[in-house]
């Protein structure tokens, strides 16, 4: 059974009988689930259960919940979430045409989908493609909460199937998908009924189109096709051919210039020089091509020099509009060539994964208001100063009234800010207790940073025996940090204190000309220094991927495990090699919250008190 289709339009229709959905840019499918394991199958009809191991798998673990609502059948979206409202479309592209299971293992594990429905078209046997969307909308919402599944998108739960939420307030919505860079929205008639294999007008689907300026420099004249390029590094680099979106004028004007001003080649090819430069409409940027472009409109008074890669990354990556936004060009990281701009778009790749550890937490940051070369003017900042804008959130506790970080368009005002360094607490504003143990290893210098590794590792070999998961990172600068994620409000500072005082202690026993816990910098000669009474209440520590106020703008980086050898130079993990690496491999921390065994915790703390 094919699925019914979306139809396009420009605007967004408005009145009480539509309301709308986050649209995902991933691939389509339908889940029937009648055996124990179900069948995944994509618009086409192509079986992708090997393809997307884990979401066969989660199915699989929660059979028996959802045995009694067999057989069933939903319609929805596979996705790669990098926030509620967007979807990595190469991730899951890149999944799609691997063939190799060891392959598509290893990719699964680091870049694992979800499978978002929004429709259910049986349910018990019971057919409801019939049904008025309202209904089936409700029949899905009451069977997600009878499995405890999420009812609404959520890319930090480890929960493979979730619901899309709808709403009846179409500009909220679109607002909070322009914001996180999302494909689109969708809109739908609530009397709509399921009708395979149609393109209907009671789905209409609007894209969130990004506009990008580019070269004008051929034309096909046998299927009138145009391409456009930008300059990358002084090098002009082709990135689109277009033919859609143009006008009968506009077509007659282009053709007509580029005859009158261009070179005819081979066949029905003509050149031209970068003279000239219009606006083209697209979705995304992929490999080296603009996704789904159409023409938009001519740039007149845009020179061929504007029409380069850092205006193209700014242009398909907006800022939000609610951010006022000062001084792009600033120089911030000058030994890298870094400006404001670069990191304010540091900051809306990395606020995937760093948003997690900032949220509801007590902030302090360090502003350079003049970069890193100007360091004797940083300062550090609890309090939020009286100009803040009215959309950040804050606490107050013992008279300070501290910023939350909590979204995108918070970290992005801090970012504008210049606050360089993002400091966090153990715990948040909803607990006393810690919420993860974290182990400062910090060696006398960068050149004695193998003694970090030596410590780390050490480490790693004492909570692999006590069964404890470990996570560890980068600290941005000369060191590192082990971290041991807790249960929420469950275990006192002065219960982690026993176990890193043991930890710290045990360590400086086995190995004294390596490891120190003397806190005077002058007596420790060219030791390790472990911290062990940094950690409690109202102590901080830097966040996951936060940068550091140094002159080649390392980051705080969370490693595998793996990386943690004779070879590992924390000089390496830069703003630019950290995006890279989050392409390349994931998130190391992405299971942060998962991997919590809190039996055996206890039994570690037991066996210590």
């Amino acid at each position: 059974m094919k699925p019914m289709l979306l139809t396009a339009t420009d605007e967004i229709p408005e009145g009480s009988e539509w309301f709308y959905e986050t649209k995902y840019d991933g691939f389509r499918g339908t889940l029937y689930w009648e055996e124990k394991t179900p069948i995944l199958k994509s618009r086409n009809g192509r079986l992708l259960n090997q393809v997307f191991p884990e979401i066969i798998d989660f199915c699989l673990g929660i059979y028996e919940r959802v045995q009694s609502f067999l057989p069933l059948q939903l319609d929805g979206e596979l996705v790669y979430l990098t926030n509620n409202f967007q979807s990595d479309f190469s991730i899951v592209q890149g999944r799609g045409r691997m063939r190799n299971p060891d392959s598509i293992v290893v990719h699964a594990n680091a870049f694992p989908c979800h499978y978002v429905a929004f429709d259910i078209l049986l349910h018990k046997s019971e057919v409801q493609t019939n049904r008025h969307l309202t209904t089936r909308k409700q029949i899905l919402a009451k069977l997600f909460k009878s499995l405890k599944l999420p009812s609404q998108v959520n890319y930090e739960d480890t929960n493979r199937i979730q619901a899309i939420d709808f709403s009846e307030d179409s500009e909220l919505l679109w607002n909070k998908i322009k914001v996180s860079n999302g494909e689109g929205i969708i809109a739908k008639k609530k009397t709509s009924k399921w009708i395979g294999n149609t393109r209907s007008l009671s789905w209409l689907k609007i894209k969130n189109w990004r506009y990008v300026d580019v070269i004008l420099t051929k034309y096909d004249k046998s299927n009138s096709y145009f391409n456009g390029a930008i300059y990358q590094n002084d090098v002009l680099v082709e990135i689109v051919s277009f033919s859609h979106g143009l006008k009968e004028e506009e077509f007659k004007t282009l053709v007509a210039f580029i005859e009158a001003n261009g070179t005819k080649g081979k066949g029905d090819i003509w050149s031209i020089e970068p003279s000239i430069c219009v606006n083209i409409a697209c979705i995304d940027f992929q490999g080296d091509k603009l996704r789904e472009p159409r023409f938009n409109g001519f740039k007149w008074t845009t020179t061929v020099n504007e029409c380069n890669w850092e205006n193209m990354r700014r242009q398909l990556n907006p800022l939000p509009e609610l951010v006022e936004f000062t001084h792009p060009e600033k120089p911030i990281w000058p030994n890298i060539d870094y400006t404001k701009d670069d990191y304010l778009y540091y900051l809306q790749k990395i606020s995937t994964y760093m948003l997690p550890f900032l949220k509801d937490r007590l902030l302090t940051v360090i502003r350079y208001p003049h970069g890193v070369t100007g360091k004797m003017e940083r300062f550090f900042q609890k309090h939020a100063p009286d100009y803040r804008p009215g959309f950040i959130q804050t606490k107050l506790v013992e008279d300070i009234n501290y910023i939350l970080c909590n979204d995108i368009e918070s970290l992005l005002w801090l970012g504008n800010q210049l606050a360089l360094e993002f400091h966090i607490p153990f715990q948040t504003i909803k607990t006393n207790k810690p919420t993860e143990i974290v182990f400062d290893l910090d060696p006398p210098s960068a050149n004695e940073f193998s003694l970090a590794v030596e410590a780390a590792l050490r480490m790693k070999a004492i909570f692999d025996q006590f069964e404890l998961t470990t996570y560890i990172k980068t600290s941005g600068g000369k060191g590192m940090q082990v971290y041991i994620p807790l249960p929420v409000d469950t275990f006192s500072y002065e219960d982690t204190g026993v176990f890193t005082k043991f930890v710290c202690n045990f360590l400086v026993q086995q190995y004294p000309k390596w490891f120190t816990m003397e806190r005077l910098k002058k007596n420790r000669g060219h030791k390790l220094y472990l911290d062990y009474i940094q950690h409690k209440e109202g102590k901080t520590i830097i966040a996951p991927y936060s940068p550091r106020g140094n002159e080649l703008g390392l980051i705080a980086t969370p490693l595998n495990w793996e990386e943690v050898n004779d070879a590992l130079n924390p000089s390496s993990f830069t703003i630019p090699a950290v995006l890279e690496r989050l392409q390349k491999q994931g998130d190391p921390f992405r299971n942060f919250r998962e991997d919590i065994n809190i039996k055996k915790f206890r039994e570690v703390l037991k066996q210590l008190t």
